[in-house]
């Protein structure tokens, strides 16, 4: 398990939540090991009646990712990070560059 910590407005506006006091300013997130793996896991979320809050697409720290919001409201980043590995046992680790 890895917890990044963001500003609360920075999460709020990357995960396209308005943030008008009584959002609890988490947003959960699947490291995926592709580009491809983030947009599939985007429309099997979508097919079970997820919404897509924000596609896929690259991100400004070098990843791709995209968000869903699920059917009671929680967001969900569905990420991949060049930077982190993802062991077959679902482990993750952290590049030193």
């Amino acid at each position: 398990m890895i917890v990044a910590l963001w500003g609360r407005e920075q999460l709020a506006e990357d995960t396209v939540v308005e943030d008008s006091g009584g959002w609890g300013g988490i947003t959960l997130a699947y490291n995926a090991r592709s580009p491809a793996e983030v947009d599939a896991v985007l429309a099997e979320a979508e097919a079970a009646g997820a919404k897509l809050a924000r596609p896929g697409a690259e991100t400004f720290w070098g990843g791709y990712s995209g968000l869903f919001v699920d059917p009671e409201g929680h967001p969900w980043e569905v990420a991949h990070n060049p930077h982190w590995t993802l062991e077959e046992d679902g482990a993750v680790r952290l590049s030193a560059d």
